[in-house]
């Protein structure tokens, strides 16, 4: 039930990014594509961490506290409605407006593809992991 929630939201959000995107241009495409990519720049914080801490669906330990922000629906929608109520142009606004959709599209793409928060250890939350020692 929760996968068929999550596909309306990303055919609705992207329809609603598409349309602000065609309807605005310029500065509405790169931060709708930024949108889009943005949440997963959290994987550079575990760039230079132990090869041991990561791997086979594993992040570094280090990387997920970034990876769980950029990846909650709450901070993504509680951004993208706060914009609509800055006293800023409708210039300032569009972009600000298309990042937002964009972020909770890329979030409702990885609920969808079966992609959640992350426990402390780095493992997707709520699924079952088994070491490759312990495969034997």
């Amino acid at each position: 039930m929760r996968r068929a929630a999550w596909a309306v939201a990303a055919l609705v959000l992207a329809a609603f990014l598409g349309f602000e995107a065609l309807t605005y241009g310029g500065w509405a495409w790169a931060t709708g594509a930024l949108g889009l990519i943005g949440p997963d720049l959290a994987f550079l914080a575990a760039i230079g961490s132990d090869p041991r801490e990561s791997g086979q669906g594993r992040l570094a330990p280090r990387a997920v506290p970034a990876y769980n922000l950029l990846h909650r629906w709450q901070v993504a929608l509680a951004v993208t409605v706060a914009v609509c109520f800055l006293p800023i142009s409708h210039a300032a606004f569009v972009p600000w407006f298309v990042l937002g959709l964009g972020w909770l599209l890329h979030i409702a793409v990885d609920r969808l593809a079966g992609y959640g928060l992350r426990d402390a250890d780095g493992w997707i939350r709520g699924r079952r992991h088994v070491a490759v020692a312990d495969r034997g």
